[in-house]
């Protein structure tokens, strides 16, 4: 049997000694102590595509400044620039393997990005991985900068980035559910207060609350995006810029604004700046209120598919497996329960952010890898969730007409509509007599001679009803007898 050849490797160093690093690996010593270190989530950064953009494109506006500032030859300059532009194209995302949650404030981080765009440019210019006296990951690819200062305007750039997906996908569930108000904007139902019959409406008007509701969520979401354009670098350590040429504060911020075309600006503190993460708070805060919105809006959805024999079978949700092991042909509300659950992580994870915020001490915060993490995760999962919320369910669902037609004939609510014309008093009466005969109020009306069929039926078309239609009659004086009767 043949031998097999041992894994080529190479040697690499740092203040705490030696390892030995796959040869093919673009990652160094760095993130090899990080991979060891923080096993936590068995998940690297690379989940966050975004990030590793944000990450990338961070070095490559760092790399032009410090070309054009002088701090960095040209030849030098052009790899680490061109090395970066391919991870911001998609490519070695592979490579950003260390975990999601770790300690040092995001240094694994910024130091894994650092060697695979520097063994990169080194792989470009002909030379091996690893051949750190060309061009080295601290001393060139990190030049001018600090893990404080690359680390969190990585974070607020991948956000942005990946905020636009989400937004997208919220826009077109809002289009989805103004969809279906329109397709059910003549349809009468009985709107409901605390769970108890309320006053008609349409099934159109209830569809295009949620649609209204999504949409403002879509403006604070926007509104608050600008939060994440205050960066600090130029900051380096604490704040304070030491190692740093004075003109590359805004030479770096030029070529950000480039790349990314993002609306940043330089925090006028830095050492203010340096140690806040109010930002992501207030971001993650605004990401919960969507989530809870959204969360109502899916609770409502199983409120009305209820049944649908024994709840309030207004309308039926696309059926998507089947419910139970044991109860044959019931068929479940399950893409808004998977949502529903998307808006309780998401709620957990702005009280995580929330304590992580908190937990900053002096000129730095050591938790924004759990920070990060959190809001990326509710940013992708939210997405998802509103995916498949419009695709598996919203856009498929249909109206029991019938059912919705009998409960307004029959609820005491429409006789509401009915007051101006026949007085307070008369309408409480009728109401009594429906709730005990459970006749039709219309019905009930007509027989009393109080109205014609045909008034009757004008004052109780979806559009008067649903207030599409200003009523024009003048309303009775009502005795205060009548009131108390």
């Amino acid at each position: 049997m043949a031998a097999v050849a041992p894994a080529r490797t190479r040697t690499e160093s740092d203040s705490l000694g030696s390892m030995e690093i796959p040869a093919d690996a673009y990652w160094g010593i760095h993130t090899a102590r990080a991979d060891a270190n923080f096993p936590i989530t068995k998940r690297p950064i690379s989940v966050y595509p975004d990030l590793i953009r944000g990450l990338a494109m961070v070095k490559q506006a760092s790399a032009r400044a410090n070309r054009d500032i002088g701090t960095l030859d040209a030849e030098r300059a052009d790899l680490i620039d061109r090395a970066a532009q391919r991870v911001i194209d998609g490519e070695f995302h592979d490579q950003f393997t260390v975990g999601v949650i770790q300690g040092g404030a995001g240094t694994s981080t910024n130091m894994n990005a650092n060697e695979v765009i520097t063994n990169i440019a080194l792989e470009m210019a002909g030379h091996e991985k690893g051949d750190y006296a060309f061009l080295s990951p601290i001393d060139h690819t990190n030049r001018s900068q600090s893990t404080n200062d690359v680390y969190p305007t990585a974070i607020k750039i991948g956000l942005s980035l990946t905020l636009r997906s989400l937004l997208e996908e919220l826009d077109l569930l809002r289009q989805s559910f103004l969809g279906k108000s329109r397709e059910f904007r003549e349809i009468l139902k009985v709107g409901r207060t605390q769970l108890q019959d309320a006053v008609p409406m349409t099934l159109g008007q209830e569809f295009h609350g949620f649609a209204t509701t999504l949409g403002e969520d879509h403006s604070r979401l926007t509104e608050n995006a600008s939060l994440l354009f205050e960066i600090n670098m130029g900051a380096t350590a604490i704040g304070t810029g030491i190692t740093t040429h004075r003109d590359y504060s805004a030479s770096v911020l030029g070529h950000l604004r480039e790349i990314t075309g993002l609306d940043l600006s330089t925090a006028t503190d830095l050492v203010e700046s340096t140690s806040d993460t109010g930002a992501f708070m207030s971001f993650s805060s605004t990401l919960k209120r969507n989530a809870m919105k959204l969360s109502k809006i899916c609770n409502d959805l199983r409120l009305l598919s209820s049944g649908p024999q024994a709840g309030f079978g207004e309308i039926n949700l696309p059926p998507k497996q089947a419910g139970s092991s044991i109860m044959p042909g019931k068929v479940n509300p399950v893409i808004p329960e998977v949502v529903n659950q998307v808006a309780f992580a998401v709620a957990g994870a702005d009280t995580t952010v929330t304590m992580a915020v908190e937990g900053g001490q002096l000129q730095l915060n050591a938790f924004e890898p759990v920070i990060a993490h959190s809001i990326f995760q509710s940013i992708t999962w939210m997405r998802q969730a509103m995916w498949t919320l419009r695709v598996n369910c919203v856009d498929g669902i249909t109206a029991n007409e019938d059912r919705l037609g009998a409960m307004v004939g029959s609820s005491v609510g429409v006789v509401t509509a009915l007051t101006p014309f026949i007085g307070y008093a008369a309408s409480a009466a009728l109401a009594k007599t429906a709730l005990l005969t459970h006749r039709n109020v219309a019905d009930l009306v007509v027989e009393a001679e109080l109205m014609t069929r045909e008034e009757v039926d004008k004052q109780l078309s979806p559009a008067r009803l649903s207030g599409l239609e200003a009523v024009t009659a003048a309303i009775p004086i009502i005795a205060d007898e009548d009131l108390e009767s």
